[in-house]
């Protein structure tokens, strides 16, 4: 079996153990683990999980930081087509238990700091048990038909609005890319074999369980982070020699910002990938310019296991100004649709619901069959509830999401627009922008900004800056200041938590 036949996880884990044995697949703090090691826990986690009573379909939560052990886990369930659902530990308990109750977890894997969350059923404490569960099983292969289009995972979306939604993946879904990047030489989304990367994004987001998989489906050495530290990633890419990093915008900010930065050693990175939201044009400008090696975004969701259209690293260059505001064009094998109220394709230069066609789209939403239904279309077609805009080129321009779109005076307006005009000021820091109750226009538009440190920036000057870049219906009526803007863990800006205020005692949130 070759590297692209590996159609499953498990498939690709024993291709790994085979063809680089010795060589490091794991490495979190003092822990190295070699890709046979890794290949021989997964088998004794399978058998683990058996010996509990666990059966191909089932579901076990995980509830902690990243980790080896929780990269382990992952793999164990996967060779006996045990479904994995990991948690993103910044979760409130009520959160926790919404999730742990409505996916079914029959065993929940917990870290030291998170025990106490309400469940009754049995628990693995991960630093204290783990390891000594794993080393009591046995490593004979287990007798587990795995089919590529079994489920794999199951990651919750972020409940930004209303409650969570089980969003099921299939090892498919995962693995199906990689040989067309190949194929098509996209480089900087599928790297070589023995290439180290690190991964320091949540592992309950897809950009940190999907960046944990995808190191085992192309063999590469990866470098586990417990959560994302500037100082420790900056030391790591030098001790290391890292060649890939992913990063969420506001994650790329804080890193070039910290005092560790200035003068860092950069220069084993080959590429950089950011995602997860828009990134302004001027903070790419300056990574670019200070990292020195290739950028590109990638567009994704947890409905398409990541990533599926992709800025190039050539688009990032002088003279691509146009462009770079973009999420790039589709990678190979993804169409996309850009669809208009009543569901119909709209003409290049529209904006509308941006539609994904792709092996990359989820099963479904777990017991959510009327979410399912509405979201996966006859044809293929999946609907990503993001506004957005294909050019002539083929280049995909995200304007926001639909549900965050404000409406002032009948004009459309996109916040993600809007802060990307207002973000290069030098006096700001960070910057969301909402729609508030407005009695003239219906809505209007409100920036809400964090400063620069010793900055005394005000609202006039905000608004006058943002007059000579963008449309005067674009432009904030009105500023309010914050130390820090609510995020969640995969870096979004929680909007819904900065327009409550303003909308409370009201019936509708628009007006």
């Amino acid at each position: 079996m070759t590297e692209t036949e590996c159609w499953t996880f498990s498939e690709a884990l024993a291709h790994h153990a085979v063809e680089r044995a010795g060589a490091v697949a794991l490495r979190f703090g003092t822990r190295v683990t070699s890709f046979a090691e890794y290949d021989r826990h997964a088998t004794q986690i399978a058998n683990g999980l058996a010996a509990m009573g666990l059966t191909k379909g089932d579901r076990i939560a995980y509830l902690g930081k990243n980790s080896d052990y929780s990269v382990e886990l992952c793999l164990g369930a996967a060779r006996m087509g045990v479904v994995l659902v990991p948690i993103i530990w910044r979760l409130a308990p009520a959160e926790v238990d919404f999730i742990l109750q409505d996916c079914g977890a029959k065993v929940l894997f917990i870290e030291e700091g998170f025990v106490g969350v309400p469940w009754n059923g049995p628990v693995v404490v991960m630093e204290s048990e783990f390891a000594a569960w794993r080393g009591q099983q046995p490593d004979n292969a287990i007798d587990a038909a795995i089919a590529r289009h079994d489920a794999f995972l199951q990651l919750y979306t972020s409940g930004t609005t209303g409650k969570p939604k089980g969003v099921v993946l299939s090892n498919f879904n995962g693995t199906n890319l990689l040989p067309r990047l190949k194929s098509e030489k996209i480089y900087w989304y599928c790297a070589a074999p023995g290439d180290s990367l690190i991964m320091a994004m949540p592992y309950g987001h897809i950009a940190g369980v999907g960046g944990a998989t995808g190191a085992v489906l192309g063999g590469q050495e990866l470098i586990i982070h417990a959560e994302f530290d500037p100082a420790l990633m900056i030391r790591d890419v030098a001790k290391y020699k890292v060649k890939w990093l992913f990063l969420v915008p506001a994650a790329l900010g804080i890193m070039l910002a910290h005092p560790e930065a200035e003068g860092a050693d950069f220069s084993s990175i080959r590429g950089l990938t950011y995602g997860a939201s828009p990134i302004p044009l001027d903070l790419l400008k300056e990574g670019v310019s200070r990292l020195r090696c290739d950028f590109a975004q990638l567009y994704g969701l947890t409905e398409t296991y990541g990533a599926i259209i992709s800025l190039a690293p050539e688009d990032h260059l002088p003279g691509r100004e146009q462009v770079m505001r973009s999420a790039g064009k589709a990678l190979p094998g993804v169409e996309i649709r850009i669809l208009g109220d009543n569901l119909d394709p709209l003409p290049p230069c529209t904006t509308g619901e941006v539609a994904i066609r792709s092996d990359c789209v989820m099963l479904e939403y777990w017991n959510r069959s009327e979410e399912t239904a509405k979201a996966k279309l006859d044809g293929g077609w999946f609907r990503t509830g993001d506004a957005g805009m294909l050019d002539e080129e083929g280049y995909l321009f995200i304007q926001d999401r639909i549900k965050d779109m404000i409406i002032s005076g009948g004009e459309n307006v996109y916040p993600a627009e809007v802060e990307s005009a207002i973000y290069g000021h030098p006096a700001i820091a960070d910057i969301a922008v909402i729609g508030v109750p407005d009695p003239k226009w219906g809505e209007a538009v409100k920036a809400i900004i964090v400063r620069k440190p010793g900055s005394s920036l005000g609202e006039a000057e905000v608004i006058a800056y943002a007059r000579e870049r963008i449309a005067g219906f674009k432009c904030p009526k009105s500023v309010d200041f914050l130390d820090a803007l609510p995020r969640n863990p995969s870096g979004k800006v929680l909007r819904r938590e900065l327009r409550a205020p303003y909308w409370e005692g009201l019936e509708r949130q628009v007006n």
